[in-house]
């Protein structure tokens, strides 16, 4: 009884007037607050109320709808709107009814009133924050309208059928804002682009597979019946032959060759023009929108004062003793996260050891590749456990921080979660690609994990393929799986809501008269039935782009295809965001931007990266340095002259150094013989394994300093090369288009033009 005659003044109050901004329809409301039936004269009882009484105050119409749960729409009255139209008239950019003079886009008007919800305090100095926090107000959400709109972007946009059609960006930035607007621009503009990467990755992987078994390298491997291998552990296994990798060596080199350093180099290149291409894009777009230049913090200064006109702006602040130990705290997240890198290459070396023992033949003989694979999987599983994790631990960070705004602690966390969340994804490759192999030791002294468990080599033929694997792996779980929770978590969430908020035989029960009585309830229950949205539901769609664009360009030399997947999985993934946004969660809080805020910085930082990246996966992971030293160094046409021969002929020997198995450690136990072919046994009194090292001291060679050098100075070429290219590239492509630059010229040449011509009229007035 109480609650209805506090309820009685909002029903009857004047803020529903003849404003054009205010729907007239009784079925239009801008949010709706859901409740829980608390028992009267109850804390939560009281805390609601006063919360609802504050919104009063302000003049705010509210509406209550009794299901299971208290539903309270609420619309705000016109004094609001036309305040933020004085304040910021200039800002708010073209309207969608341009005959309607003095209307509010929905989109604006719904982030006004979602501010003063924000921001309106109790007598209790709650916020409804706080309220929500305390299980007073459940949700809060604007309503999807039954709109032209909307109609439009379910028939043309959230479709299956139109994955190969133009997004309607205009549409999505009158719908959901211009934050949402800009994210599918740029996720279209990547994805358009990344169409002619994916077009030369597979070009390369094509011609790699062309010389599968034509490489001279392979075919040594392939005919090295006699080559004598050392063992892969030091208790009870074998010595093997160098032949019996003959496929492992022809799949190496159909990723390591000629054209992967090419493909490299165009990817650095790519990756500029990209970022180029996009900024100019944007600019165009935002120009359009009358948005060029604005000023969020004149923005939030304005919806402050009209929440509140005794508003103080909050003080920027800074503090070195919280910022140092904020960044101690971010080391040592850094240090948990490579520990965990760690403990993946523990398990790779425990699992080679137990796959070489096993009883099967074929976990014997493909003991690394079983290794790397499982490794894979665990890597992927570990990212996901941590992905959690890390942005517990960021939002900590954010929160010692203590931001101003909402867009500071927003870029402060994007930063935060992806150093994270790189160095969850990418330090299990930095070992592969170039630790792998480089700090194991050698024969009779090797490097130990905990004095027992040797670290891994590489295979004779490199160890680009270990990266192949690890990265098509993990590209494809996280792509896949990631893709099919993304629409089928949100897709079962939404049928258990709907099925626990009307059983079968409620529904049967509902009667057309009740329905007819008041049509918001249909609508406000259909809303609420749909999965809740958070503010940070855009930015885990940003995250996941940037990492997938990381994997894209980083590691791209041993993984060609990776431009391809991408490339597949965002034309499912724009589809799926627009199905999920229209059909399934409920409709996210508009928000203004004219760019994509702190993500370009980060994406120019990637771009850096995938130079270092790239050239270093080149200079130290593959093999093309070594080979091309022998080529022109040690290769029978240099020192034979001979023409009639493939220079690559005799690398692999050349590669292999000589140990004798008398040296071997004390306590290694492994058979001293070898089944022969005519039945009998050889007798082992020397192996190979893969470096360049002296058979009498096993000190380094000459040319292991020659191949050293070679390395040094490639890198050192290609990232000064590539790195020009792209500051060339960034230059010669200019961040503005010319009709952008001239278009915003002649729109301040007119708004002068105005403005001196009003003061000329009133002086001679």
């Amino acid at each position: 009884m109480q609650d209805e005659i506090l309820l009685n003044p909002w029903v009857n109050s004047h803020a529903e007037d003849t404003d054009p901004s205010v729907p007239l329809d009784d079925d239009k409301w801008d949010f709706v607050l859901v409740s829980g039936i608390h028992n009267a004269g109850s804390e939560k009882e009281i805390k609601r109320k006063k919360f609802l009484d504050e919104l009063s105050k302000k003049g705010f119409t509210i509406k209550k709808i009794e299901d299971k749960k208290l539903f309270y729409g609420v619309r705000a009255p016109k004094q609001i709107f036309q305040k933020y139209q004085h304040l910021l008239g200039n800002a708010e950019g073209p309207l969608q009814n341009p005959e309607a003079h003095h209307d509010i886009a929905v989109t604006t008007r719904i982030r006004i009133v979602n501010f003063i919800l924000q921001n309106t305090v109790t007598p209790d100095l709650e916020k409804l924050h706080d309220l929500m926090k305390k299980k007073v107000f459940e949700a809060m959400f604007p309503l999807h309208e039954k709109e032209e709109v909307r109609q439009f972007l379910e028939e043309k946009w959230a479709r299956w059928r139109d994955i190969f059609c133009q997004q309607p960006i205009e549409k999505i930035r009158c719908y959901f804002g211009e934050k949402v607007a800009l994210y599918f621009a740029w996720l279209g503009w990547y994805t358009y682009l990344l169409g002619f990467a994916a077009v030369v990755g597979l070009v390369v992987f094509v011609a790699g597979i062309t010389v599968f078994s034509s490489s001279q390298v392979s075919r040594e491997i392939c005919e090295a019946s006699n080559t004598i291998m050392c063992p892969l552990c030091d208790q009870h296994c074998p010595f093997w032959l160098l032949s019996d990798t003959c496929t492992y060596a022809k799949v190496t080199h159909m990723i390591d060759n000629e054209g992967t350093v090419l493909f490299a180099m165009f990817m650095a290149i790519w990756a500029t023009v990209f970022l180029e291409l996009w900024k100019r894009q944007r600019a165009a777009v935002v120009t359009d929108w009358d948005l060029y230049g604005w000023d969020e913090d004149e923005e939030e200064l304005a919806l402050e004062l009209i929440n509140n006109l005794q508003h103080e702006p909050r003080k920027y602040q800074h503090s070195y003793f919280r910022s140092t130990v904020i960044l101690l705290l971010v080391l040592v997240m850094i240090a948990v996260l490579i520990g965990i890198a760690h403990a993946l290459v523990i398990y790779r070396v425990i699992a080679v050891a137990l796959f070489t023992q096993s009883d099967f033949r074929f976990l014997r003989e493909q003991a690394n590749t079983m290794a790397v694979m499982t490794g894979a999987v665990l890597h992927y599983i570990t990212i996901v456990i941590m992905t959690k994790v890390n942005r517990r631990v960021a939002l900590y960070l954010c929160d010692l921080e203590k931001p101003r705004t909402f867009s500071q602690r927003e870029n402060n966390f994007t930063m935060k979660i992806f150093t994270f969340q790189f160095f969850t994804n990418f330090s299990s490759l930095i070992y592969i690609a170039f630790f792998l192999g480089r700090i194991n030791g050698h024969p009779g002294n090797y490097v130990r994990v905990a004095g027992k468990w040797r670290l891994e080599e590489c295979h004779p033929s490199g160890c680009i393929t270990d990266l192949f694997i690890q990265m098509g792996i993990i590209m494809l779980l996280k792509q896949t799986i990631s893709s099919v929770m993304e629409y089928l978590v949100p897709w079962v969430a939404h049928k258990l809501r709907k099925k626990r908020q009307h059983p079968k035989k409620r529904r049967m029960m509902l009667g057309e008269e009740e329905e007819a009585e008041d049509p918001c309830k249909r609508q406000w229950l259909s809303n609420y039935q749909l999965n809740e949205v958070n503010i940070f539901s855009l930015f885990d769609e940003f995250l996941e782009m940037v990492i997938q664009y990381s994997f894209t360009t980083i590691f791209v030399a041993a993984f060609p295809l990776a431009p391809l997947l991408a490339f597949c999985n965002n034309l499912i993934e724009i589809r799926l965001d627009a199905i999920k946004m229209m059909r399934l969660c409920r409709r996210m809080v508009p928000r203004k931007a004219n760019d994509i805020g702190i993500w370009l910085q980060v994406l120019e930082a990637i771009g850096i990266l995938a130079v270092i990246g790239n050239g270093l996966v080149i200079a130290i992971t593959s093999d093309f340095i070594p080979m091309q030293v022998y080529k022109y160094t040690y290769s029978p046409c240099m020192t034979e002259n001979s023409t009639g021969v493939d220079c690559s002929t005799g690398y692999i020997n050349h590669s292999l150094s000589i140990f004798h198995v008398q040296d071997f450690e004390p306590d290694t136990k492994v058979p001293k013989t070898l089944p022969g072919f005519a039945g009998g046994e050889i007798t082992i009194t020397e192996c190979r394994y893969r470096d360049y090292r002296n058979d009498d001291d096993y000190s380094y060679t000459v040319q292991f300093w020659h191949i050293f050098a070679a390395r040094l100075a490639f890198l050192i070429l290609f990232e000064h090369v590539a790195l020009c290219i792209k500051l060339i590239a960034a230059w010669y492509v200019p961040d503005v288009p010319q009709s952008v630059k001239n278009k915003l010229l002649e729109r301040k040449h007119s708004n002068l033009r105005k403005e001196l011509s009003t003061t000329v009229d009133s002086t001679d007035v």
